[in-house]
């Protein structure tokens, strides 16, 4: 049991070591210690509120960030949406734009006609007219005596002319 319990001695002596290094540690050692853990303390609730400071910036960022997508989203469904009206005006342009001009074609091609047919009636009119001037010179040239002689040629001179 001697060994169990420490002698007077060895309990001074620890107690003088034990003061003295508590005394050199608080004397040197301690206040460097302690700055050093005051400054990492400060410098770590320093990092945790630039953290949340951060992560609310990025909340913000994140919110803001969703705005100008619905936003870009509505803008390019209004520009979709006003390419769409544009593009059914333009149609709509060239068709009756392409209507007009077949309208002005037709149009232009019936006076043409016109013009062509109303030629046409002056030429045979003007044929028919000196048909009947030569005719006419004919008849009156020959000296026929009867009324039959008459008949009889201006039959011929009318057969003649239907088959030229």
């Amino acid at each position: 049991m001697d060994l169990l319990l420490p002698h007077l001695g060895l309990i001074v002596w620890t107690l003088i070591a034990f003061l003295l290094v508590l005394f050199l540690l608080s004397k040197f050692a301690w206040k460097p210690i302690l700055k050093g853990l005051n400054e990492r303390e400060t410098t770590i609730a320093g990092s945790i509120a630039m953290a949340e400071k951060v992560k609310l910036e990025m909340v913000q960022l994140k919110g803001e960030n969703e705005a100008l997508l619905t936003a870009a989203r509505e803008e390019r469904a209004i520009m979709i949406k006003e390419a769409k009206v544009t593009k059914d005006k333009m149609i709509a342009d060239a068709k009756e734009e392409a209507r007009v001009q077949a309208a002005k074609i037709l149009t232009e091609a019936n006076a043409a006609i016109q013009q062509q047919k109303m030629a046409a009636i002056t030429d045979i009119k003007n044929q028919v007219g000196k048909l009947v001037v030569e005719v006419s010179e004919k008849v009156l040239r020959r000296e026929l005596a009867n009324k039959n002689e008459q008949e009889t040629f201006i039959n011929q001179l009318a057969q003649e002319l239907k088959l030229n």
